[in-house]
């Protein structure tokens, strides 16, 4: 157990240090030389019992005290992003995490040779390929932009040339384009005011009447778009909101902001409930949790584990062992529904990952068979009382190789190497848009014998004692073989992913909002904020903008309560002009209440 933790690791250049051990040897320290004493023993310290840990390595450590960088083969190994087959076919190198990698490695004949343990076959350099592009945005990179037609002035289709008098000039089709950016407050005030007569005999007031679309409301449902997109699409908090609009002149307090959201999720929660019962209806399941912090949860587990500890042993003992339970999650669900369909879920509270799948699942129709579920080896990921076909992701797998690479250089660029090909092959098949069966059959074909001359590898490796097994590499194996059939289930089922890669990035909604806001103060606060977050990532797996979605969605909050199926990301654009009539949704049986 690591005991001390210093606040920050002492970072001192080597004259500083220098300079504080001479002052050490003539005992003449100064006064603020003992706390930077006092926090660089903590510092050596809390180092000293990290490499202690059998689970911490070098690579680890560094990424802890200094930060993480990619983890593509081509960063990890040190070899040449621009790479290739011995071909001559370009090596695209990007992460394996994110799924796009050399399709030429793939198909080489040498790297198809078989090797002993251990050995890695050789690469050829080439030269680079200048990108195309010149990475400037066009005109029809901002499809919301405010466009205004300009006109030349007196010339006129038709008109005589104003240069050679003798032609005719006509208009262009197309014409040219300039592009002027102008910096506003994400939040606009916009004041009407409206002109007002007294008769001055019976004294009846009238006023004009505000222009149409101008109701009784203060807030535009753009203002709940937008704040709700800044807090949970961006993680700005709304004190930090607050000050922004004050730099700008425009006051609006922070409990104010939470008012307007707390207001549009009441809207929203028709269409986050039917987007659970779409998710519960996926072919395929990701599913993972992050930590959260919610005060007043944290709150009713001390005030229930107080009232345990003055318990009597009898009643102590019929309590449920998830009274006892501290941690906190943020579960992320991303459900793949077919037909380029996604659903993105969160789910805040003390339940974990496997548990808030379940409550998911059970909405499933009951003729359904079970969906492919994917997420890592912990135990908590798994549903256990709902049947699924459990998939483990095989970039954790490849993760703990990256973590030991640095001591295991030769073993791990061979696995790593392996991997590569194996996500160059899932990135051809998404590129050629195969159909579940065709990726299938792809896999076996090209990936299977590569997947099978890997576990071969460890296999013997092990065995021989080539690796000992109590290694860094060779606990990063024994994870693999471990959890080898749930790692290659893309090898026998159709439709079954390699990672849990997405899941991952919906996370990172909540992972960004921890980081910026810390906590949530309320349990009703988490649950706004698991709706927003839903609502925004669902909307970007879709190509849908979550800015106006979420508009027209508190614009027709009336219709979305009578049918929600017919307000989801991939079709809400269709029901916008056509009203129908139906059952509206009983508003007390919400959440948010």
């Amino acid at each position: 157990m690591i005991r001390v933790k210093p606040t920050e690791i002492v970072d001192m250049d080597d004259a500083t240090v220098e300079v504080l051990l001479r002052r050490l040897a003539h005992q003449a320290l100064r006064p603020e030389d003992f706390s930077t004493l006092a926090e660089t023993l903590k510092s050596y310290h809390y180092v000293t019992r990290l490499i202690e840990k059998q689970s911490t390595t070098i690579g680890r450590l560094r990424a802890m005290l200094f930060g993480t960088t990619t983890e593509s083969t081509s960063s990890v190994t040190g070899r040449d992003q621009d790479c290739a087959s011995p071909e001559g076919d370009v090596a695209s190198e990007k992460p394996a995490d994110s799924v796009a990698q050399n399709v030429a490695v793939a198909n080489s004949p040498m790297e198809s040779t078989p090797t002993r343990p251990g050995k890695i076959p050789g690469k050829k350099s080439r030269e680079k390929v200048k990108a195309k592009g010149h990475g400037r945005n066009g005109v029809d990179a901002f499809p919301t932009a405010e466009r205004r037609f300009v006109e030349y002035g007196a010339l006129k289709s038709g008109n005589a040339c104003p240069k050679c008098v003798s032609g005719t000039a006509y208009r262009i089709g197309t014409p040219k384009t300039l592009i002027r950016f102008i910096g506003q407050a994400p939040i606009q005030p916009l004041v009407y005011e409206l002109e007002s007569f007294r008769c001055n005999l019976c004294g009846e007031t009238f006023t004009a009447t505000p222009p149409e679309g101008v109701g009784e409301e203060k807030y535009d449902a753009t203002v709940v778009s937008v704040l709700g997109l800044l807090k949970y699409g961006c993680g700005m908090p709304f004190h930090r909101l607050k000050t922004l609009e004050k730099d700008m002149g425009i006051p609006l307090a922070a409990s104010t902001q939470w008012e307007i959201v707390l207001e549009g999720a009441r809207d929203l929660e028709p269409v986050h409930e039917e987007l659970i019962r779409q998710a519960a209806q996926g072919q395929v399941v990701h599913n993972d949790d992050t930590t959260v912090k919610i005060l007043d949860l944290a709150k009713q587990r001390a005030a229930s584990k107080a009232k345990a500890s003055n318990a009597t042993p009898t009643q102590s003992a019929g309590r449920d062992e998830g009274n006892n339970r501290t941690g906190m999650f943020t579960t992320g669900i991303v459900s793949i529904l077919g037909n380029q369909r996604s659903v993105a879920l969160y789910f805040s509270g003390g339940d974990h990952a496997g548990e808030n799948l379940l409550k998911v699942l059970a909405r499933r129709v009951e003729n359904l068979p079970p969906p492919i579920q994917m997420c890592d080896a912990l135990s908590r990921n798994c549903v256990g009382e709902f049947q699924t076909i459990l998939a483990n992701c095989l970039a954790h797998a490849r993760r703990k190789f990256v973590d030991v690479y640095d001591h295991f250089e030769e073993e791990c660029r061979y696995v790593l190497e392996e991997l590569e090909k194996v996500y160059a092959n899932d990135t051809l098949a998404k590129e050629r848009r195969l159909s579940p069966q065709e990726r299938l059959e792809f896999h076996k074909t090209e990936s299977g014998p590569v997947m099978d001359r890997l576990q071969e590898w460890m296999k013997d490796n092990i065995e021989l004692k080539v690796i000992e097994s109590n290694s860094g590499v060779g606990a990063a194996i024994g994870y693999m073989r471990k959890h080898w059939s749930k790692l290659t289930l893309f090898l026998r089922v159709a439709g079954a992913p390699l990672d849990n890669n997405i899941c991952e990035r919906a996370l990172k909604k909540a992972i960004v909002n921890r980081k910026n806001s810390l906590f949530y103060k309320t349990n009703l606060g988490a649950r706004v904020g698991d709706l927003y977050m839903a609502l925004i990532f669902t909307c970007d797996l879709n190509d849908a903008n979550p800015f106006d979605y979420l508009t027209e969605l508190l614009r027709h909050k009336d219709q979305i309560a009578a049918d929600p199926d017919r307000w989801l990301p991939w079709n809400y654009r269709e029901n916008l002009n056509e009203p129908r009539a139906g059952p509206v949704l009983d508003q007390s049986a919400l959440q948010l209440t």
